[in-house]
């Protein structure tokens, strides 16, 4: 199985120590594989996450197993001052961030109805938009000024699939591609690294979908594995890509959606 021990260790040579990744979103799902990938490839981490008690078990494992340095902070990072605070806290246990992944996310399909939904929109606005620009600007400065880092911002195949149900999902995902890609340009310069991806439906419990359903989903390649997709994203993160869409149905779900009739799309968001 292909590692990224290689990648890390010519970010070490250039750190002059061991590499730090901060991980958000990293007590479960994707955010806890991408942990497992870098703990394993030999980088120390810092697990950031709203689940304590997930968070010290995943983090007591790759200490045990991999015998990385694993911090952890405990943090609700959708609200407007998270990353701001996730920063200051960083600079007072005098930590450096060598990798960024922005991996933490909320999804909700559902037609929006204030006040009632208020406090989702608020939160995933927070956590999607605000937190993510940011603690890649904040963390992206210093790694700037060292000459050398990676940014990894997950957005969504959503980002180009503005349909019914999905209005801020898609919206704050949309808003993540392109500050990235927009971004990507202002740090290539400074040797730092910026990239974004864009998965399709992966199989974590982000989506509520029904284990047997998601097990189909799995066998027939509509729903990719979370192991899967995060090589891909890593893979593209230390090659320096733009943007990763890993998976045929990246291309052809959004193509096939889009071109639907509006007539249409009423239609199946009236039966939904």
């Amino acid at each position: 199985m292909r590692t990224f021990k290689k990648e890390v260790d010519a970010l070490r040579a250039r750190c002059g120590r061991t590499p730090l990744a901060l991980i958000t979103g990293a007590s479960s799902g994707m955010g806890a594989i991408y942990a497992k990938e870098l703990a394993q490839a030999g980088c120390d981490l810092l697990l950031v996450s709203n689940q304590e008690e997930l968070l010290a078990q995943v983090a007591a494992e790759l200490a045990g197993t991999y015998g990385v340095q694993c911090r952890t902070r405990f943090q609700d990072l959708a609200t407007a001052t998270a990353a701001d605070e996730l920063f200051a806290w960083c600079a007072s246990e005098g930590l450096a961030v060598d990798i960024l992944i922005n991996n933490a996310g909320m999804f909700f399909f559902k037609e929006l109805v204030l006040p009632d939904d208020r406090p989702r929109i608020e939160a995933i606005l927070a956590l999607h938009v605000a937190t993510v620009t940011r603690l890649t600007l904040l963390m992206g400065n210093e790694m700037k000024a060292r000459g050398v880092g990676y940014v990894l911002n997950v957005a969504s195949m959503a980002a180009d699939i503005p349909a019914p149900g999905l209005a801020l999902y898609a919206a704050t995902k949309a808003y993540l591609k392109t500050f990235s890609k927009s971004l990507f340009f202002e740090y290539r310069p400074y040797g730092v690294g910026l990239t974004v991806v864009c998965p399709a439906a992966v199989a974590t419990p982000l989506y509520h979908i029904k284990p047997k359903l998601m097990a189909w989903g799995v066998r027939l390649g509509l729903i990719a594995t979370p192991e899967w997709l995060v090589r891909r994203a890593l893979r593209g993160m230390f090659r320096r890509k733009r943007v990763v869409r890993p998976g045929f149905t990246n291309y052809l779900v959004p193509f096939l959606v889009n071109a639907l009739p509006d007539a249409c799309v009423a239609a199946i968001w009236k039966k939904l």
